[in-house]
């Protein structure tokens, strides 16, 4: 029958063929199929003419061709064809599988899906005509019956492939299920988006059968695909094609969040879903840390870490991974070099805090993970020194450690997520609490500063946590007071009436909040006002009053902190006052809407508890002094309170007859307790306290009251009282404290200063006083002088007064050599009035004024004590952010006062160098030098504090200087700036800070010019030093001038390698040579390069250089070897970047080959020099060592040739580094031996002297050998580091020979023959030893019968 069938489908019409297949019986069609199969006869001609006997257009035909399918099918899965027939069957079967109809299509992919599911498949070559039925069903056009319903082609598909991916009982082989798996994954990108997640769900349940692995790469590099694109999309929106344009972004961070869910979901019930994440994302890491940790599969980690048993590992490789980031971005930071060779393209910072912005739709799975992440980093990295010392003026700055970036980072998920989540403000404002609770002992200047961006982002927070505040402050008498202020000023935003929380430059002072409140402002301002009305937070301050020193300061800084808050109705406007707004927080006077008579009686009740305080340790009072200014400013309505408050408090140590010195009661100012002296009031402070609020009160309070038309006169009369009252005693005090001599104060050169006794403490508390009192004079008459001859010389006779205790103590110090004794006093000059002193004292040239200028500017010493407060009060500042005195804490009122003090000393520093200034007698710095000191200081703390007004800075001193230094501007180029220039944005930094430099530049020129006599070391240090400081200002084409200074300015502009080996030429010129009879060739570079620098200081500073440029090679070939083992799509451009790496690395080591080339041929003498070199030798050869390892595994891993540049490096280290590695080493063993040949001299003279004193032989012949065993024990410690250089060179020649047999290239040939360090033959120890020998044997030469055996 099959014959017949040929034989007809030969023929051209189709009638008989078909008649003869119609005459078939159902059974027969399948046998004859088989049979023809199995003989391999014309199997498929013989399938030809059937498909051609049965036409698709003939009912009959298609039941016919899919009974041919149904039989084919099992046929070529029962293995007993051959594979050629097989393919040869699903060959035809595949092109003519097209032709069927639509539900032919739909029957015959039930059929596959059925086989499938019953586990018939063994070879799986069948399901090559599946994908092809699959195909040919998605382009079907028909509508196609499923369930009780239609549907198309496509959607038919779909259901297919879901109730195929939903069948539990599919087995296929481990090559199969890998197939499948990335046939799906390569589908994704063809799929609607929302049909992703079910996808990956079914995806997740069949990786529980193989292929974990594969399936979580293709999700997360998918999705990492899709935010790619989105992102270039958003940041070009007009060059997208809309044929492939992405979806909504709110439509993919939905589906992200679902799937993030099915993957949680799934690895609840497969833990090694989860090990197989972490494990996958570290080995990802390491190769592509921007495809490992992107925002998808951080998120993705952050829910996963919920459950406890994997997050322990998870925050571990997060915190592992950010620590690396921020490392590897402080290198590229420091390093032009590096920036230009490997620019930074992962910021893992950036990265989870898009995470965070991304949660913001509907990821609650998420936050927990980024609450715990945040957290963790701040505890893990938390800041090492006490809060309110240094370390807290870091934040003022850049952070420049990796720990801090990363508790910084720690903190801003905190704050992000804060904002986007309201459900889980509570929670993180708890928490935040806790840790500032708990963790009192240690650092928590972080979280305060964390609590206070939280208060300031939801002022209304503190409501909803309210039983948690509470707590809180109930707990603050057990807290430092450091972190109590700290605690007060985050949350001081519930203290006050109206809170308003704003963004940075969002404030205006347009809008007017008296006549349009906000209602929900109201509502939470009559809220607190009526809970402190309940006197429950003024109850908590109270009794922390009765417990001991840290609450006690506790509770004032609270009371001072509600009094600067609740404002009197009727107090002056902040503009009035002068005060500082800050951008993010606004307090309007809408009083008119409370109880003003309770506001002011609550103001006045803890004025009363207050006036309690002044009865308390001096620190209780010295923090209420320091606080009534601020009180006074902001809420002006309580002047008259506060005064009488001062007065009453001043009246208790004033003596108000005339005729007695000293005027004020210091014996009153002190406390005995037994053995122990303290200080009791703070008489220095309290004065200090009463002159600013006074100063303040003249030139504010009382012009506004005369200006206004009512009749409050009672009120102008009690504040001219108290005014007048304060005028007299200030006036009678200054002029008895003149008059007084230092026995007045029983203080005199004879007294007693030490701190060891009663009387020494006393005296010294008497002294600090009397000069607090005497500075609080002085800044006192300056201001109310104008300019008065007769006040100036009271300021003076005040001075005299403060020089002579200050001398006295300076003298007794210097005799009392502990660091207490030598602690100066802090000055109480305000800054602003230090500003406006030295300007007066410098730079006023009115003819008005000249003449009571001159009394104060005929002293020197008083010329040297402004400029000496002046730089104190700058110290003050870079440490802390702030000073003492008013608007110490305004960022504002500071930078100004920066700007005027710079301008007086760059001033005077440039007019009067220090060689013309003529000290005097006394001993000292001069002020010129002083000045610049200063200036160094300013330039430091103004890149710390204010970066961001630099250009302002630079401005201000451009134009205040123009006049004076208009020849140092390049011509073109004008110096005269007018105001409105001041105004301009764009200020050239660079120009700017040029001309400093150049200022800067030319005094250090004249220094090193000048005559040995002449020459100042120190200020020639501070030049390089403020040098060094301004050049950081500079662009990178800009600092070609300053190269030779300092390596920091250099590696901004390029390596520094090229620079080293000049640098060591100079050395090896200067020293000579290890070889005495080789002359090195003069050479001169570097003029600072001379007998005398050049070792030890200018060989360390080139060796340390040296090391980091090492460090930087490490760094490159670590990165070489990640990008080496990258095997994804990218891995043509991971390959041109890691020639252009290779290329880098070589080049450095090539040009520091050629600087150790110089070094190891030096004459360096014993001692640091060597030991270093000898170090930063095996550190070189270590890593050589690595960079050949790294050549070794490229060649494994492919038929990399090693490339030329590596043959001329080996050849250079085989040429000019190994033989004199061993030269010097020899050199550097000689000269130990030589020195301890001298010791073995002096011992053997030194007992040849004792051999006369028999009786003293044993006690003296211990002290030689004691000096013996140590020089030895030295020599020792100094040759260490030669065996382990000796042991890294062979290391090196030994990776050296694998790689030669790796990339079939003699490498070796280029190294010589190392020396076996084992031992080393002597040879003039050999001969002489040979001699002896020979003459020993011609003496038993007539004994040669007997045999010695050893």
């Amino acid at each position: 029958m099959a014959q017949r069938i040929l034989s007809l489908a030969a023929q051209d019409g189709p009638e008989r063929l078909q008649e003869a297949l119609q005459s078939l019986a159902e059974g027969e069609l399948g046998d004859m199929v088989t049979r023809q199969a199995l003989k391999g006869r014309e199997t498929a001609a013989l399938l030809r003419g059937i498909f051609k006997g049965s036409p698709c257009s003939q009912r009959s035909g298609v039941l016919r061709r899919l009974q041919v399918y149904k039989h084919c099918v099992p046929l070529v899965e029962s293995g007993d064809l051959h594979l050629s027939k097989v393919s040869e069957i699903i060959g035809l079967l595949m092109l003519e599988a097209r032709q069927l109809p639509g539900h032919a299509l739909a029957e015959l992919a039930n059929l596959f899906v059925d086989v499938i599911k019953g586990g018939s498949l063994t070879n799986g070559k069948s399901l090559e005509l599946f994908s092809t039925v699959l195909t040919a069903l998605a382009s079907s056009k028909e509508n196609l019956a499923y369930g009780k319903g239609e549907l198309n082609g496509e959607e038919f598909k779909k259901q297919l492939i879901n109730t195929l991916c939903s069948s539990k009982y599919v087995c296929l082989a481990g090559e199969e299920l890998q197939f499948v798996v990335e046939k799906v994954l390569r589908m994704f990108s063809k799929l609607d988006l929302q049909e992703i997640p079910p996808l990956v769900y079914q995806l997740l349940l069949l990786s529980a059968k193989g292929s974990k692995k594969t399936v979580l790469e293709g999700i997360i590099s998918f999705f990492n695909q899709l935010d790619k694109r989105q992102k270039e999309e958003q940041r070009v929106p007009q060059s997208v094609d809309l044929e492939v344009a992405t979806m909504p972004l709110d439509q993919l961070r939905h589906v992200e969040g679902t799937v993030i869910l099915h993957i949680v979901s799934v690895i609840n019930l497969d833990q090694d879903l989860g090990e197989e994440l972490i494990k996958h994302l570290k080995t990802e890491q390491q190769k592509n840390p921007g495809r490992a940790l992107c925002p998808f599969s951080v998120a993705l980690l952050l829910s996963v870490a919920v459950k406890h048993r994997l997050q322990e590992q998870i925050f571990d490789f997060l915190k592992t991974s950010i620590t690396r980031s921020c490392k590897d971005l402080q290198f590229l930071q420091a390093s032009k070099f590096l920036q230009d060779l490997f620019p930074q393209q992962y910021d893992i910072t950036a990265v989870i805090l898009e995470v965070v912005e991304n949660s913001a739709f509907g990821w609650d799975h998420v936050t927990q993970g980024l609450v715990d992440l945040g957290f963790s980093l701040m505890e893990s990295y938390e800041p090492k020194k006490p809060f309110g010392g240094k370390a807290a003026g870091n934040s003022y700055g850049l952070s420049k450690m990796p720990a801090q970036q990363a508790c910084r980072l720690g903190a801003s998920i905190l704050l992000e997520t804060f904002k986007v989540h309201e459900p889980i403000r509570s929670d993180i404002l708890e928490q935040v609490l806790n840790r500032v609770l708990t963790k009192a002992a240690s650092p928590v200047s972080h979280f305060i500063d964390l609590l206070s961006n939280i208060v300031v982002s939801a002022p209304l927070v503190l409501q909803t946590s309210s039983s948690k505040v509470t707590e809180t402050f109930d707990n603050l008498s057990f807290l430092p007071i450091d972190t109590v202020q700290g605690l007060l000023r985050a949350v001081q935003i519930v203290t006050s009436p109206v809170p308003l929380a704003w963004n940075c430059g969002a404030v205006t002072a347009s809008v007017n909040w008296d006549t349009n409140p906000s209602p929900h402002l109201d509502e939470w301002a009559l809220q607190v006002q009526k809970a402190v009305g309940n006197s429950k937070y003024i109850g908590k301050i109270k009794t922390n009053c009765n417990m001991q020193l840290d609450a006690r300061k506790a509770a004032v800084a609270g009371f001072l902190l509600l009094l600067r808050n609740f404002k009197v109705l009727g107090s002056l406007a902040s503009s009035q006052c002068s005060q500082a707004i800050g951008a993010t927080q606004v307090q309007a006077d809408v009083h008119a809407c409370y109880n003003s008579a309770a506001n002011e009686a609550f103001c006045l009740e803890i004025l009363g508890s207050l006036r309690r305080c002044l009865s308390q340790q001096a620190d209780v009072r010295l923090m209420l002094y320091e606080g009534f200014y601020d009180v006074l400013r902001r809420n002006s309505q309580l002047a008259s309170s506060i005064m009488e408050t001062l007065l009453s408090q001043i009246k208790q140590y004033y003596l108000p007859q005339q005729d007695l010195l000293p005027p004020l009661k210091l014996e009153g100012c002190i406390m005995a307790q037994g053995d122990q002296i303290f200080l009791q009031e703070p008489l220095a402070h309290l004065l200090c306290c009463i002159q600013h609020c006074l100063a303040w009160y003249k030139s504010t309070v009382r012009p506004c009251q005369g200006a206004e038309d009512d009749d409050e006169e009672e009120e102008e009369e009690e504040g001219v009282g108290f005014e007048q009252n304060f005028e007299e005693m200030l006036e009678s005090v200054t002029r008895r404290m003149i008059k007084s001599e230092l026995e007045d104060f029983e203080l005199d050169k004879s007294a007693d200063f030490s701190l060891s006794s009663g009387v020494g403490v006393k005296n010294n508390i008497y002294a600090i006083q009397v000069m607090g009192i005497c500075e609080v004079l002085i800044e006192y008459n300056f201001n109310i002088g104008n300019f008065s001859k007769n006040k100036f010389e009271d300021v003076l006779g005040l001075f005299t007064c403060y020089n002579k205790l200050s001398e006295i103590l300076r003298e007794k110090a210097g005799k009392n050599k502990s660091a207490l004794s030598n602690k100066t006093a802090r000055s109480f000059l305000s800054m602003g009035f230090v500003s406006t002193l030295l300007t007066a004292l410098f730079r006023d040239n009115a003819q008005s004024h000249e003449e009571s200028l001159a009394v104060l500017r005929s002293s020197t010493e008083f010329l040297r004590y402004a400029v000496s407060v002046a730089l104190q009060k700058v110290q003050q500042l870079e440490e802390t952010g702030q000073t003492d005195g008013p608007d110490g804490q305004n960022p504002e009122k500071m930078f100004q006062n920066l700007c005027k003090i710079t301008q007086v000393l760059l001033w005077r520093y440039t007019s009067i160098p220090t060689v013309v200034e003529e000290s005097g007698k006394k001993k000292g710095k001069s002020i010129s030098l002083l000045c610049l000191e200063g200036l160094l200081r300013i330039f430091n703390t103004v890149q710390q504090l204010y970066s961001a007004k630099i250009p302002q800075f630079l401005q201000a001193l451009g134009r205040h200087m123009a006049p004076f230094c208009s020849g140092f501007y390049p011509p073109g180029s004008s110096p005269h700036i007018t105001d409105g220039d001041a105004e301009e944005a764009d200020i050239n930094v660079t120009e700017k800070a040029a001309f400093q430099i150049r200022q800067f530049q030319r005094s250090l020129v004249n220094q090193l010019s000048s005559a040995e006599d002449d020459f100042n070391a120190k200020e020639t240090q501070s030049l390089i030093t403020v040098l060094s400081t301004l050049s950081k200002l500079l662009d990178p084409a800009s600092q070609q001038g300053l190269l030779s200074l300092l390596f920091s300015v250099h590696v901004l502009y390029k390596s520094p390698v090229g620079l080293l080996r000049e640098l060591a030429q100079d050395i090896h010129a200067c020293l000579g040579d290890i070889d005495q009879d080789i002359e090195v060739e003069g050479r001169c570079h570097f003029a600072i390069v001379n007998a005398k620098t050049a070792a030890p200081t200018v060989c360390l500073l080139v060796l340390g250089q040296v090391d980091k440029v090492l460090e930087e090679v490490d760094w490159l070939i670590k990165k070489l070897t990640s990008l080496g083992s990258d095997t994804s799509e990218d891995s043509s451009q991971a390959s041109n970047q890691s020639q252009a790496l290779e290329k880098g690395v070589i080049l450095q080591l090539g040009t520091l080959l050629t600087v150790y080339h110089e070094l190891v041929q030096t004459a360096l003498p014993a001692g640091s020099c060597v030991d270093t070199l000898l170090r930063s030798l095996s550190k070189t050869y270590a890593i050589l060592t690595s960079l050949i390892k790294h050549y070794i595994q490229a060649c494994r891993s492919s038929s990399t040739t090693i490339p030329g540049r590596l043959e001329k490096l080996v050849k250079l280290s085989g040429s000019h580094l190994t033989p004199q590695c061993y030269s010097f080493i020899t050199y550097v063993q000689n000269i130990h031996s030589e020195s301890l040949s001298c010791v073995e001299e002096k011992k053997k003279k030194k007992k040849e002297d004792e051999a006369a004193a028999v009786s003293t032989v044993m006690c003296h012949c211990a002290l030689p050998n004691l000096i013996h065993l140590t020089f030895q024990a030295k020599v020792l410690r100094e040759t260490k580091p030669i065996p382990n250089l000796i042991f890294a060179i062979e290391q090196y020649e030994k990776f050296l020979i694998h790689l030669s047999k790796k990339s079939k290239v003699n490498l070796m040939q280029y190294m010589k023959l190392s020396t076996s360090r084992d031992f080393r033959i002597n040879a003039s120890v050999l001969d002489s030893a040979l001699q002896e020998r020979n003459s020993e044997d011609a003496e038993n030469e007539p004994h040669n019968d007997q045999v010695n055996i050893p």
